[in-house]
C-alpha cells in the first residue's frame, strides 16, 4: 500500500507589517525576500526553512 507523501515546505501568504501588502513566498526561500511595495525584509534564509520576519496570513496547499 502506497502512502501519500506531503512536501515539507509550502508556499506562504504573508503580510508586510509596514504597508499591509500581501504577497506569496516560498517557506524555504534561500534568498532574502523583500516586500514588493515598500522594500521591507520579510524573510531571511536560515539553512533549511526561511526565518519569517512578518505575519503569515495563510499556508497555501
Amino acid at each position: 500500500m502506497e502512502r501519500a507523501t506531503h512536501p515539507k515546505t509550502r508556499f506562504l501568504r504573508v503580510k508586510c507589517v509596514d504597508c499591509d501588502n500581501e504577497q506569496v513566498m516560498f517557506g524555504s526561500a534561500t534568498t532574502i525576500v523583500k516586500c514588493n511595495v515598500c522594500g521591507r525584509t520579510l524573510s531571511e534564509p536560515r539553512g533549511g526553512k526561511a526565518k519569517i520576519l512578518t505575519k503569515i496570513v495563510a499556508v497555501l496547499e
